[in-house]
């Protein structure tokens, strides 16, 4: 199925569409980081494809890349088809100068908690993210863990307790479980 994926990307997205590898059976496409949104909800609404699920999204660090030079990091999205029973995997670029990418919260849900992993391990901000806040470590971190030229051993002291009790309380109450 990766191949009409593909084939209907091309038709559509040709100019955004920046690599395509399909290598061992999992395909990739890079595409251009203004198109990301675009072409995320052409894969999940066109009917043929009906990329529904987001799998996973995640980060990539290419610190010493002997090719990779303005491009530090990639975003990595993980798409599945529980209708077609297909994936695919979109990547988008994310230069140093520039640590932002489009937020996908608005089509997938589970893009909210992993896009704040993402923020938070990477320092790398979502546009449009309904609370994009730190979510693994706590809010007097300094720094981003996941980075390649983050220092292994350095330890941080946390002098004011943080909880996300908030936001829990909140979706508590939207959901009429508590007062």
């Amino acid at each position: 199925m990766e191949n009409i994926t593909i084939g209907k990307l091309k038709e559509n997205f040709s100019t955004s569409i920046l690599e395509i590898n399909t290598n061992n059976g999992d395909a990739f496409v890079l595409v251009e980081k203004k198109q990301i949104i675009p072409i995320l909800t052409f894969l999940k609404n066109d009917s043929e494809l009906d990329y529904n699920m987001l799998i996973d999204l995640s980060a990539v660090d290419y610190l010493k890349h002997p090719v990779k030079k303005a491009e530090r990091f990639e975003i990595v999205y993980q798409l599945y088809s529980l209708t077609k029973n297909h994936k695919i995997r979109i990547k988008v670029s994310i230069e140093m100068k520039d640590l932002c990418v489009d937020s996908a919260t608005s089509l997938w849900k589970s893009a909210n908690w992993a896009e704040r992993e993402v923020f938070d391990m990477f320092g790398i901000k979502f546009n449009g993210h309904p609370n994009l806040r730190r979510i693994l470590t706590h809010h007097e971190f300094i720094g981003h863990p996941l980075r390649k030229d983050y220092p292994i051993k350095k330890r941080q002291i946390l002098s004011v307790n943080d909880t996300l009790m908030d936001e829990m309380e909140q979706k508590l109450r939207e959901k009429g479980l508590k007062q």
